[in-house]
C-alpha cells in the first residue's frame, strides 16, 4: 500500500536518486549535470523553511517511490497565488498511480492554502505526464517550441494549468 507524507531529511538520498535517474535517462529535467546530496538537502531545507510542501510516496517498508513539490511560479507579488509544481516517480514504481496520488495531494494542499492556479511545465515528449495532468483537470495553455536543449536536441515545453477550488476566485 502506498502512503503519502511530508518529506524529511532521511528522504534526501531517495529523492536525489529519483531526480538523478530522471536527469540521466530522460528529458524531464533539462540538465545533464547530476545533482549532489548537498544540493538536494539544501533544496528540501529551503522549500520547508518557506512553507512549501515536499511530499513523498512510500511503500509498506517505507521506501520512497516518488516525490512532489510546489513553489513560487514567479518572484513578484502579483504571482503570489500561483505555484509551479513537479512530480517525479522512481522508474520501478511508474504506471501504478503514484504520480496521480502525489499530484492530487499537491492540489489538495494548494487549495487548502488558498492558492489560485497551479502550473505544470512539461517536456512536450512526456506524453504520460501530459495525460496525468489532463486527468487531474489541467488544461494546456501553450507550447513553447525549442525552448531548451538536452542530449543534443531541442526540446519543446508545454505549459499546463489548473484553476484551483479555493476562496481566491
Amino acid at each position: 500500500m502506498v502512503s503519502l507524507r511530508d518529506a524529511d531529511e532521511k528522504d534526501v538520498p531517495a529523492i536525489l536518486e529519483i531526480a538523478n535517474d530522471a536527469i540521466r535517462t530522460s528529458d524531464t529535467i533539462w540538465t545533464e549535470t547530476l545533482l549532489t546530496f548537498e544540493q538536494r538537502h539544501a533544496w528540501l531545507a529551503t522549500r520547508q523553511a518557506a512553507g512549501w510542501p515536499v511530499v513523498v510516496a512510500t511503500d509498506d517498508e517505507g521506501s520512497v517511490l516518488g516525490f512532489a513539490s510546489y513553489g513560487p511560479f514567479r518572484a513578484f507579488e502579483g504571482y503570489a497565488l500561483t505555484v509551479e509544481h513537479s512530480v517525479y516517480v522512481a522508474f520501478h514504481a511508474r504506471r501504478q498511480g503514484i504520480g496521480g496520488l502525489l499530484l492530487d495531494e499537491l492540489l489538495s494542499r494548494a487549495e487548502m492554502a488558498g492558492l489560485h492556479v497551479m502550473i505544470g511545465a512539461i517536456t512536450a515528449s512526456n506524453v504520460a505526464s501530459i495525460a496525468l495532468h489532463r486527468r487531474a483537470g489541467f488544461e494546456t495553455s501553450s507550447v513553447l517550441p525549442e525552448l531548451g536543449r538536452k542530449f543534443g536536441r531541442w526540446l519543446d515545453l508545454v505549459f499546463m494549468y489548473r484553476l484551483l477550488d479555493s476562496d481566491t476566485h
